[in-house]
């Protein structure tokens, strides 16, 4: 990877629930009660019993009122308001939303209004803001619910039309770095480099509204190739797993974001300086009672941690002791033996899940520079690539007794995938050959179309459709077909940062949601 200039440096903080931790900003959302113009005062009123706060607001302090940027004098009583701080205390942000048309009298709404129900056809009407399992469901980890590319969200409009979707909702203020999002019972998890804090952060997932923001304890991530977490926080029940970019691994709640435990998976499994060159990048797997991370450490290449305590349960050593590489395990199952399979440095392992025994590795697809992408699984075959001129190359998976073999099928250069993921749909696989996206038979390589039109990028797939998200910041919307490259719309993604969108797109509960660096976005497009 080239080096770029650095970011633009992030001077807010973030926290939400008011929590006691020293050196934390402070998010703070509640109604407007009364603002005086002229000596640029507002007071907020908490939910619940809370006392009621009063801000100064200076000149400087950036004012949006349902996400278009207004003057201190077009806020009103009784309007949803979010107020960010800084450690300080000084006002750097206010989000403002308008007001219910009737609220009942003396209520302090705890959740912002509703946006307007669309105009749907008899028969098939639903509130914008329904948010339920019968439209497809959350995305509580990276790659979708099954980590396999596939979207929980049915339901969506088949074509793009004029300008491409709207967003719902706009939100800011996640700082730094290239974490996608997980979706889980109504609310949204990322990560972000904050005033040089790496936290795990909460939204509301109707509106955006931040609830709270947990720090990792990690050192920040500065490098010219992009600053901060890379990693997309896994949601199990009511707890997240999030791993900073120095190996800290975090255990924190779902609703209040207090941290349960912590483990710094370098400096437990033999720390070697090689692992931190670009990040950590790996999103922890939780199955079962077991949390699955890839230290690749001299005394460990992957380790499963009790989920609840994050004890040592196993751990697994790969041969020659391979770093890790920038990839996230899989679980998988064949011929009655579970395994969880990742990515390293030196090529692709599976290890056994009952005990952490090594069962088998391939390095046919791995470069020595990066290798980024997750390895994806169909019918006992595993394919894995990567970028830098090596491409892919096909697994076939055997069981035998409390053991599994894997013989390569064959090799390919068609699918120089870097790190913007494959998916597998009915035998074929999407992904971007550098820049060109790529449909192949799985399981024998045949090429059966490509097209360069939208550029190299990440993709996810959901109710027959690829939603293909270009680093440079255009998406597309594509066919899942097996013969030809049929886009059923385009649309530039706005409030574009100035760095490559390499977060995936996520889809959940019928709506995409793209992480852009400090911003998340959020449309519709349910049918």
């Amino acid at each position: 990877m080239k080096s770029r200039s650095l970011f633009i440096a992030v001077t807010m903080a973030f926290l939400g629930l008011v929590f006691t931790q020293a050196l934390w900003a402070a998010v703070v959302s509640g109604t407007i009660e009364s603002i005086t113009v002229d000596k640029r005062k507002l007071v907020l009123k908490l939910s619940g019993d809370k006392p009621k706060q009063v801000f100064s607001i200076p000149d400087g302090a950036t004012i949006t009122l349902d996400g278009r940027t207004v003057k201190l004098d077009a806020l009103k009583e009784g309007q949803q308001m979010t107020v960010f701080s800084t450690n300080d205390g000084a006002v750097t942000k206010l989000t403002a939303r308008a007001a219910k048309a009737n609220p009942d009298p003396g209520s302090t709404p705890s959740e912002p209004p509703a946006p307007k129900a669309k105009k749907t056809k008899p028969g098939n009407a639903k509130s914008d803001d329904s948010v339920s399992e019968k439209d497809g469901g959350d995305s509580p980890q990276f790659s979708g619910p099954r980590r396999d590319g596939h979207s929980g969200s049915g339901k969506i409009a088949a074509a793009w039309t004029g300008q491409g979707p709207k967003p719902v909702w706009a939100t800011d203020g996640l700082g730094e770095g290239y974490a996608a999002v997980s979706v889980a019972n109504g609310r949204i998890y990322t990560m972000g480099l904050i005033a040089n804090d790496e936290k795990v952060l909460a939204l509301d997932e109707k509106s955006g509204r931040p609830l709270w923001g947990t720090s990792t304890g990690g050192e920040a991530f500065k490098d010219g190739a992009g600053n901060g977490p890379r990693c997309t926080p896994t949601v199990d029940g009511d707890r997240v797993y999030a791993l900073g970019c120095f190996g800290d691994l975090v255990c924190v709640d779902a609703k209040s974001g207090q941290r349960r435990w912590h483990k710094n998976i370098l400096k437990g499994f033999g720390f070697r300086e090689r692992t931190t060159q670009w990040a950590i990048c790996e999103s922890p797997l939780v199955d079962g009672d077991k949390l699955i991370v890839t230290p690749g450490g001299n005394d460990a290449t992957m380790v499963a941690l009790n989920k609840n305590t994050g004890d040592v349960l196993w751990k697994s050593q790969a041969p020659g002791n391979p770093a890790p590489g920038y990839a996230s395990a899989i679980a998988i199952e064949v011929g009655g033996v579970r395994q969880y399979v990742n990515f390293t440095a030196r090529g692709v392992i599976g290890v056994r899940a009952d005990d952490g025994e090594f069962l088998w590795q391939n390095t046919s697809a791995a470069n020595g520079t990066a290798n980024c992408s997750a390895a994806v699984f169909h019918d006992n075959h595993i394919f894995y690539a990567s970028g830098y001129g090596t491409g892919g190359a096909c697994l076939r998976l055997e069981s035998n007794g409390n053991t599994t073999k894997a013989e390569e099928v064959y090799k390919t250069r068609e699918m120089q995938n870097h790190h913007g993921g494959m998916v597998v749909v009915d035998g074929l696989l999407y992904g971007c050959n550098e820049k060109i996206l790529t449909c192949l038979d799985m399981l024998t390589g045949k090429v059966m179309w490509q097209n360069r039109s939208v550029g190299k990028g990440s993709l996810t797939y959901a109710d027959g459709l690829l939603i293909l998200r270009s680093e440079d910041g255009p998406l597309a919307l594509v066919e899942a077909n097996s013969q030809r490259y049929v886009e059923k719309g385009r649309f530039d993604q706005p409030k574009r940062s100035n760095r490559p969108a390499w977060a995936y797109p996520v889809v959940a509960n019928g709506r995409p949601l793209l992480r852009d660096l400090d911003s998340l976005l959020c449309f519709d497009l349910r049918r």
